[in-house]
């Protein structure tokens, strides 16, 4: 016996493993900034136009319009998502052949902002109507520059590539200048006029606020039943009652409406409860719908009713305010109150009759203009009386915190000393509150400025309607495209039934409603307004100059008046539009005018949240079409809300918010961006720790797919290519589905679906890729010959797969795509961002062949199934160590099995293919009928190079070794 042990040869040296510098670890909050200012030096965004500009017959404009942020908070998880959604759109569109234009944008102007300086006012003690109104403005600025500044950077943090160098901001003078001049079209085409009507007021922020700056929260109010007495006996003296959520607006009570189709009925109370202000004896007039829930409020234990109250009894009566005649009144109420048809009352709820102030609601608004009713006046703009109202003067309906004020309670305590309260109680109930200062509503009438939606415009821009509503209605219908489509519904319906707009603020930070209108004139006078072109240039060349600052200077009115009208004849108007005008016009300072806009001024897409059909979709919609005569987009594409894990609205008092910064000091940018590609965002998305786990997890198994494609194409060049009909039947298969995906992607990307884009490439790279054609090719790619034609086709194949993969994941993950790039092509200019989605030639696809590898793959999902129950039970560690017999009863399947390499595909030493029936032992899958797999070791010995077991192994040159192995050795 030798007292020395032959050892095997080590051949680890000689096979071809995987070589790259690309880490499995992605290091992404540490490195993402680096890329960042790559970028950032190589000028990405501008080479990219500059490159639009010289490509040989030029590269179509897609123009995504950025919906203006508010500049005053660090970003929040819903500005990430809006922000990822449109890089999403521009990378994708470039790299399609597109010329994809994005110039970010702030909305500076506004409440918001004013609110902010004002809360620092009250901190240092100071008074704000003491501060020049100049001064106070360029506070406002300031205050807007610096935000603008950290959200910029928050931004480009994300990896959201636009020209952040140059954005546009609504406080820009230019941009002031066309606001200004978008408006003075208004004032030309006479939709613009002043009215006297209710708007929603916040008497804490003493503005009109615009529907889309409410928000609806549960609110506890004082609800109570008033009788108001009939004249001359009528009804046989029976009192009509009515019901009310605003105690406060009864001293505006101007008429009673009723609802002609609703059953009344005369009802006498029998008995009442103990302190009840209800009487026994009194006769009341309701609707028989409600009778019993009325009776039950005013604590009467029984009634009866007495009989029918016809719809003609009650036309043209007269009642009595039911302060008419009260002490320390001084007449103010001692008026008649007619009881008037109307068809928004209904039986759903109250009394079937409803208190009318056309001073406080729109119905009200409405009937009063209808019969003819007056306004009153008796609310400041603080939410108080006014002071020389009786009995209830210079009371607070809200306070300047916007608590409760003691009016509510005051008219009650009168209402019952007056006996004309019936009942009172407190409801809980849904009520407008400012979404700035939280604090409740209140409808007030006020003289504002408006622009008349159903008005014919004098502007010859009639293609699509007459008047804004029509125009916007057939923009709606006809010229967008919404994604997703309820989207169309929801505006549409909207503008359907939305009253005239009100642009006018009673507050100094914005572009002031440049109009002057004539001293001692009426509204309705023909010459209120100064209407002249002249004029509107010098204001528009002012502002140009210096900023919409110049409106406040004091002799601005003289000098922009001069030659043309004489200065003590008109007043300056002071307010200051509706900042939603501002962002509803940065079409045209932003498409229409930049040299980066578009010729006709129109968007390709508006993207933002589902609450922008009642912001900036909504605006921008009804500015357009006044000024323009159409809808400034092409298509408008919404997403849902952000929620935590729990579906649970983000809130910082729970505790449950989820800061982008946070998330991207974790795991980086591209991890946020790719929970944003896995989301369906057409709903509300949820996030959170276990949320961003599992999108890391992808990541990671992604990112081990390109690591492998990196780690095998190393030292490839063009030399080594194989042609496409040159290359085996599985490299064949592979570029057939790269056809196909790349259709399917394509597709994806031009409708928004990037959940659809990311799943079919990721299902790819996983399944088709990692788990089946990486997983057969090692062995070639590791073993054969550098010139074999298979590893030759494989690296070709992995080469086409590179340049597929990494530039269609470019816009989703920008970082990790650039990182992938620059390990193969790491020269100073290189850059993935610079590239376009390759070409895929139409002749890959093969469908007989795709057929054919279907069944190749079912039956070897039988044959891995099998081999694997023996490595559970511990009879082989390793695929290769079996060589099994396949039964196959389809005669095309077995064909097609034996012309291809079958024991390599299922990574055996061995195979055998037989048509015989399968014996009853055979392993079978259910849903793989007709196939049946009996176990048989490989025979032989292992190839100390490849491991595969073969029974020529150690009958080489080289020990230990297979023909295949020997070969490459010998010719190394």
């Amino acid at each position: 016996m030798s007292d020395t042990t032959p050892t095997a040869p080590d051949y680890r040296d000689t096979v071809f493993l995987p070589q790259t510098d690309f880490p499995m670890r992605a290091g992404l909050p540490q490195r993402e900034p680096e890329w960042l200012e790559r970028w950032a030096r190589l000028g990405i965004y501008d080479r990219l136009r500059a490159k639009a500009a010289t490509q040989v017959g030029g590269r179509k404009p897609f123009i995504l319009h950025d919906g203006p942020p508010y500049a005053n908070g660090n970003l929040h998880i819903g500005h990430a998502l809006n922000k990822v959604l449109k890089d999403f759109i521009t990378r994708s569109q470039q790299m399609m052949g597109r010329d994809a234009r994005y110039v970010p944008g702030w909305d500076c102007h506004g409440l918001p902002i004013e609110w902010k300086i004002e809360e620092a006012y009250r901190k240092a003690g100071k008074d704000k109507d003491a501060v020049d109104k100049v001064e106070f403005r360029q506070e406002c600025r300031r205050f807007a520059e610096g935000w603008i500044d950290i959200q910029r950077e928050e931004f480009k943090r994300l990896g959201v590539i636009g020209k952040w160098d140059d954005p546009y901001l609504t406080m820009d003078f230019h941009a002031e200048a066309v606001i200004a001049a978008e408006f003075m079209k208004l004032l030309m085409n006479g939709s613009l006029y002043q009215g006297s009507k209710p708007v929603m007021w916040s008497p804490v922020e003493k503005t009109a606020l615009a529907e889309a700056e409410v928000e609806y929260h549960d609110h506890t109010s004082h609800t109570i039943w008033v009788r108001f007495k009939p004249q001359a006996d009528a009804l046989d003296g029976a009192s009509v009652v009515i019901w009310t959520t605003t105690p406060w607006t009864i001293p505006q009570n101007r008429a009673v409406a009723y609802n002609p189709e609703i059953a009344y009925g005369l009802y006498e109370v029998t008995s009442v409860a103990e302190n009840a202000t209800a009487k026994p004896g009194e006769k009341l007039v309701l609707a028989d719908a409600l009778a019993d829930a009325v009776m039950q409020s005013a604590k009467v234990e029984s009634h009866q009713r007495l009989r029918d109250v016809p719809a003609t009894e009650l036309e043209g009566l007269i009642l009595s305010h039911p302060f008419r005649g009260i002490e320390g009144g001084n007449g103010e109420w001692d008026f008649d109150v007619p009881l008037l048809p109307g068809d928004h009352v209904t039986d759903d709820a109250g009394t079937g009759f409803v208190h009318t102030a056309p001073s406080h609601g729109d119905d009200d608004y409405q009937l009063g203009l209808k019969f003819g009713l007056p306004m009153t006046y008796n609310v400041e703009p603080d939410g108080s009386y006014r002071k020389d109202l009786p009995i209830f003067g210079g009371e607070a309906i809200l306070t300047p915190e916007g608590k409760e004020g003691p009016a509510n309670v005051s008219v009650i305590k009168q209402l019952a000393y007056a006996g004309a309260l019936l009942a009172k109680g407190k409801v809980k109930h849904s009520y407008p509150h400012s979404w700035r200062s939280k604090a409740p509503l209140i409808y007030r009438n006020t003289p504002q400025w408006f622009a008349a939606i159903d008005k014919p415009l004098d502007d010859g821009m009639g293609e699509y309607g007459a008047t804004i509503r029509t125009r916007a209605l057939t923009s709606i219908d006809k010229l967008v495209k919404w994604t997703p489509q309820t989207g169309r519904n929801r505006l549409y319906s909207m503008v359907e039934n939305r009253p005239d707009w009100v642009l006018s603020r009673q507050r100094a930070w914005g572009v002031p409603l440049t109009c002057f209108v004539k001293k001692g004139a009426r509204p309705d006078d023909a010459d209120f307004l100064l209407r002249d072109p002249r004029l509107n240039d010098r204001i528009i060349e002012a502002f140009e100059k210096d900023g919409a600052d110049i409106w406040y200077s004091p002799d601005f009115k003289a000098r922009i008046l001069d030659g043309i009208a004489n200065p003590d004849d008109y007043e300056q108007v002071m307010d200051v539009l509706d900042v939603w005008f501002d962002s509803g016009s940065t079409h045209a300072f932003v498409i229409r005018d930049r040299a980066d806009g578009s010729p006709d001024g129109i968007a390709d897409l508006y993207l933002e949240g589902t609450d922008q059909h009642r912001g900036w979709f909504h605006s921008s919609l009804l500015q357009a079409c006044a000024t323009k005569g159409r809808a400034p987009y092409r298509g408008v594409l919404t997403h849902g809300f952000t929620l935590d894990e729990k579906g649970m609205k983000m809130s910082k008092s729970l505790g449950n918010t989820v800061a982008p910064a946070d998330v991207i000091k974790e795991y980086g940018a591209d991890i946020l961006r790719l929970w944003v590609a896995q989301s369906d965002y057409t709903v509300d998305l949820r996030i959170g720790k276990e949320i961003l786990k599992g999108t890391a997890d992808s990541y990671r198994r992604l990112r081990n797919t390109l690591r492998f494609v990196l780690g095998n194409l190393d030292g490839f060049s063009d030399a080594e290519r194989v042609a496409a009909e040159d290359m085996p039947e599985l490299e064949q298969w592979v570029l057939h589905r790269l056809a196909q995906i790349d259709h399917q992607l394509r597709k994806g990307y031009e409708a928004y679906d990037f959940q659809g884009v990311f799943q079919t490439v990721f299902q790819f790279a996983t399944v088709d890729l990692s788990a089946l054609y990486f997983d057969i090719r090692k062995d070639a790619l590791y073993c054969d010959a550098p010139d074999s034609p298979r590893r030759r086709a494989a690296r070709t194949v992995l080469d086409i797969l590179f340049h597929r993969l990494v530039t269609w994941l470019a816009p989703i993950l920008p970082f990790t795509m650039e990182d992938v790039w620059l390990s193969r092509f790491p020269g100073a200019e290189s850059s993935v961002h610079l590239q376009d989605f390759p070409a895929t030639p139409a002749d890959w696809l093969n469908e007989p062949l795709a057929r054919k590898w279907e069944a190749i793959r079912r039956t070897r999902r039988v044959v891995t199934a099998a081999l694997e129950i023996k490595r559970t039970d511990k009879v082989i560690g390793a695929s290769l160590e079996a060589a099994p017999v396949v039964h196959i009863e389809d005669k095309a399947v077995l064909e097609g099995l034996k012309s291809v390499d079958f024991a390599d595909i299922c990574i055996t030493s061995g195979i055998s293919l037989t048509a015989d029936p399968a014996p009853g032992e055979a392993f079978r899958l259910p849903d793989v009928a007709g196939v049946g797999v009996v176990f048989e070791e490989a025979e032989g010995e292992k190839c100390e190079r490849c491991w595969k077991i073969l029974p020529d192994v150690g009958s080489h040159k080289h020990p230990g070794t297979c023909a295949r192995c020997d070969g490459v050795l010998s010719h190394g």
